[in-house]
């Protein structure tokens, strides 16, 4: 028998390097606020009414803050008055900042009820 009538094994193809598991991207940990610090809480009030879209995601991605703390600032601005709700799904609550007109003609609304 010549070497031709041989069988090849799986040994006598070119050697591969094992795959390495490890080469993954990893996330980076969020190190959100769980509770309100006096500069946060005031910087809360300062900034956010000015910002033209609110919601849960925008206040945790500028504020660093986590979305159960998210949720609770804006309950608080919107009963406050300063914000104003725009869109209220299932999923995200979408908020506006309050304008001056708009103040003047929910305060009419309301006397007229």
């Amino acid at each position: 028998m010549g070497k031709k009538d041989q069988v090849p094994s799986s040994a006598s193809g070119g050697k591969k390097a094992k795959k390495k598991w490890s080469a993954k991207k990893v996330k980076d940990k969020a190190n959100n606020m769980v509770v309100l610090d006096k500069p946060t809480y005031e910087r809360l009030f300062k900034e956010v009414p000015t910002y033209k879209f609110i919601s849960q995601s925008v206040l945790v991605d500028r504020m660093r803050m986590n979305g159960s703390l998210a949720r609770v600032a804006i309950r608080e601005l919107e009963a406050q008055g300063v914000i104003k709700r725009l869109v209220h799904t299932r999923g995200q609550l979408i908020y506006t900042r309050a304008t001056g007109d708009e103040k003047k003609t929910a305060g009419v609304e309301s006397d007229d009820e």
